[in-house]
């Protein structure tokens, strides 16, 4: 890469940690901060930029991004909101990984009938939109954050196990594997020690990508009401909620939609800068 390169990838990267960064302060600081996220204040029904009134605690609460159509604190439930869409878009992430990953490196190298099994598996998912996917089985189980996590987890493993399957396919074919073998190598420490290590580089990139993949996939299907249930706060439900008033209280939609839109270019932005510092595409 050429020095000009360098600084593009050091200036996406700072810019992504930075944004990254403050959405986990959000996250490590709901539980230590005195928010009130459920609260209704009549008083202080879409406000903002105004005076506002005490609520029932005696604290007029962090009402400086305005008040929502109930007279709660938007800043409180952005917070919450924030906390939320980690809690769910990280144990998502982490599920899918490891059964995705696991599927395909066993596929991959094993072969034969397993594989051609997992493969047309594999093509049956990809061959439903993952979205429209997620919102089918949202329904069929309900809402609620848990079934949110299991619903996006059977959709995303997918790409995992495809991703690992064919670097797997690749690897195993080479002469370090074929040399362990004939030395009698068990077939977990091939994978573990001379597979797993060569295909960090793309999962990881896949693992970046994922995670704006997930969170606005939550967001979604807060949107429709099959995500997280009221009065928890989301940013999907927020932008819901607001979309009633946007000519009238704008902050309501606005808010939230900005913290989502950055969370998601910055996480993009890290993913595109990561694989161009590995350099995954020459390989």
């Amino acid at each position: 890469m050429t020095s000009q390169s360098l600084i593009k990838v050091s200036m996406k990267v700072s810019i992504s940690l930075l944004i990254l960064g403050l959405w986990f302060l959000m996250v490590i600081s709901v539980p230590f901060l005195d928010l009130h996220p459920d609260e209704v204040v009549l008083e202080n029904i879409l406000l903002f930029g105004e005076q506002q009134n005490l609520s029932e605690s005696g604290s007029p609460g962090l009402g400086f991004l305005g008040y929502d159509d109930l007279g709660r604190p938007l800043f409180d439930r952005l917070m919450v909101g924030a906390y939320t869409s980690f809690m769910v878009t990280f144990g998502v992430i982490i599920v899918s990984m490891l059964v995705g990953t696991g599927i395909g490196v066993i596929s991959g190298y094993v072969g034969g009938h397993w594989d051609h099994f997992m493969t047309r598996i594999i093509d049956i998912f990809m061959a439903f939109p993952g979205i429209l996917l997620a919102i089918a089985l949202s329904g069929l189980m309900g809402p609620g954050i848990t079934n949110v996590i299991i619903a996006l987890s059977i959709v995303g493993w997918v790409g995992y196990a495809r991703l690992s399957r064919a670097q797997v396919m690749a690897i195993k074919q080479r002469e370090h594997v074929q040399s362990a073998k004939a030395l009698g190598a068990s077939h977990t420490r091939i994978i573990v020690l001379h597979i797993l290590p060569l295909i960090v580089a793309p999962l990881l990139i896949e693992f970046t990508f994922g995670i704006a993949s997930v969170v606005i996939a939550e967001a979604g299907l807060s949107f429709l009401g099959l995500g997280v249930q009221a009065p928890q706060a989301s940013w999907g439900s927020m932008i819901r909620d607001g979309t009633q008033y946007l000519l009238m209280a704008p902050h309501m939609v606005l808010v939230p939609g900005i913290a989502l839109m950055l969370v998601v270019l910055a996480v993009n932005m890290l993913g595109d800068a990561v694989r161009d510092k590995l350099d995954v595409k020459s390989h």
